[in-house]
């Protein structure tokens, strides 16, 4: 399989998670499966909640921006990145974390807003900066194992002041390398998980094992450790790219969010024949504050494929 593919699997299968688990969310588990019982339903990318069916909500949004930051700005500029979040912020999006639009709307420089409200607050543990992880890490893979878990914490920590967020969010940029090159994500965690930060490594330890399920999480599933482990939950008990999203959605909970790292995840391992056209084809998704921009799946292709050539 091309690594390509695997790139624009990345991006779109993030989009697609988003868009699926949007209407469902902060409802009960099991809403998903009631609504559709079999795999290969039509009428799956539903809408609702005020989401048009295939809309993406912020998770995917803030994944473009980070992606045109980055291309246009030949690297990481953290301080451009910031301010075209700010940008997005002060537009009125749909949905907006409450942790994010603190930090972008607080006044305090890129540099030190997300650590202020983190010590005015003491909770800064969302995964606001892991669901937009997807384009980054595409982008950051090919720059190896260092590079993409550092680039990782420093564009979380952009929003979010615990060290938490930035540790999911690097473990996740490495899973995807590894997908990326046709590794194997779930077998490598291990090793992974001593890369961690030593005061988070034994809670993201817990979380990511083997015998984990997201039924036994002591944090709602809007916290980026339950997050990410009920993403690679999912992974981990399926095996294709439906039957994990179809999972990662009837959790219930964060759904838009879980879905998207799950699709994210599952889009390096499975490749881009692996999802459904019924759910890539009403994609569309929308940038408050950037001239009424709707990108479309050719938009989210071209720009995976920008932000994996750009690192040959």
């Amino acid at each position: 399989m091309r690594r390509m593919d695997r790139a624009a699997a990345t991006i779109v299968g993030s989009a697609v998670g988003d868009a699926l688990g949007a209407p469902f969310e902060f409802g009960p588990a099991g809403t998903f499966s009631a609504r559709f019982p079999e795999a290969g339903s039509c009428g799956e990318m539903c809408g609702g909640g005020g989401w048009e069916p295939g809309e993406g909500t912020d998770d995917t949004q803030l994944a473009v921006l980070i992606a045109e930051s980055l291309l246009q700005r030949g690297g990481l500029d953290l301080p451009d990145i910031f301010s075209r979040f700010q940008r997005w912020a002060a537009a009125g999006p749909k949905d907006i974390g409450v942790q994010t639009e603190d930090v972008l709307t607080n006044g305090m420089p890129w540099d030190l807003a997300a650590a202020i409200q983190f010590q005015v607050n003491g909770r800064a543990a969302g995964n606001g900066s892991l669901m937009r992880a997807s384009t980054s890490a595409v982008y950051f893979a090919r720059a190896g194992r260092t590079v993409t878990m550092d680039a990782a914490r420093r564009i979380a920590a952009l929003t979010h002041g615990d060290r938490a967020a930035w540790e999911g969010t690097a473990v996740f940029h490495e899973l995807v390398r590894l997908g990326l090159q046709g590794a194997d994500p779930i077998g490598a965690l291990p090793a992974v998980l001593d890369l961690v930060h030593p005061d988070h490594r034994r809670r993201y330890g817990t979380v990511l094992a083997p015998d984990w399920h997201p039924d036994q999480a002591t944090e709602f599933n809007g916290a980026v450790w339950p997050c990410l482990g009920s993403a690679v939950w999912a992974l981990r008990t399926t095996n294709s790219f439906e039957h994990a999203l179809r999972a990662a959605v009837d959790l219930g909970g964060d759904t838009d969010t879980v879905a998207a790292v799950t699709g994210g995840l599952a889009g390096a391992c499975y490749g881009w024949e692996a999802i459904p056209a019924r759910w890539t084809d009403p994609l569309h998704v929308p940038l408050p504050g950037f001239g009424g921009r709707v990108l479309r799946l050719p938009d989210l292709i071209d720009l995976a494929h920008h932000l994996e050539a750009d690192t040959d």
